[in-house]
């Protein structure tokens, strides 16, 4: 019973994040990838993802606390963020990616430092949903095991 709940409050918040456009159809394309042979490609895949963006993060942070920012290697950086948000699905942090790029094209600090700061908040908000989904399917897998 308890795992039937798990699931439905799963299948909800994946709803939700789809509909808040955190997920795109590239994040299903993931979770079709993960079978009985490998149960946590997806945990795998999303941990990738938020190692990944905490360093890209605390590479920006430093750049941009420079007396001279390098925009170019700024740029480089939004650009992988942008490329892993894609490849997982994270829509709203991709987006927030392509704005940040156009932002750059300024060579202006404040406005990447704002830029910078909507795609922290994007990320952060994914992440949290992220770490819940998590949870719920390990949860669910505990139960499952359990049954077996």
């Amino acid at each position: 019973m308890a795992a039937v709940a798990l699931k439905e409050q799963l299948a909800s918040l994946m709803d939700s994040m789809y509909q808040e456009g955190l997920l795109d159809e590239q994040f299903q394309q993931l979770q079709s990838l993960q079978d009985e042979t490998n149960p946590c490609f997806v945990m795998e895949v999303v941990t990738l993802f938020c190692d990944d963006a905490e360093r890209i993060f605390g590479e920006l942070d430093k750049i941009m606390n420079q007396p001279v920012v390098e925009f170019q290697q700024v740029d480089a950086y939004i650009h992988q963020l942008k490329g892993s948000s894609s490849s997982v699905g994270a829509q709203n942090v991709k987006l927030a990616c392509i704005q940040f790029r156009h932002s750059l094209e300024d060579n202006d600090r404040e406005g990447c430092l704002r830029a910078l700061n909507v795609v922290k908040r994007e990320y952060l908000h994914l992440r949290s949903k992220l770490e819940t989904m998590l949870q719920l399917e390990q949860r669910i897998q505990a139960y499952d095991k359990q049954k077996n």
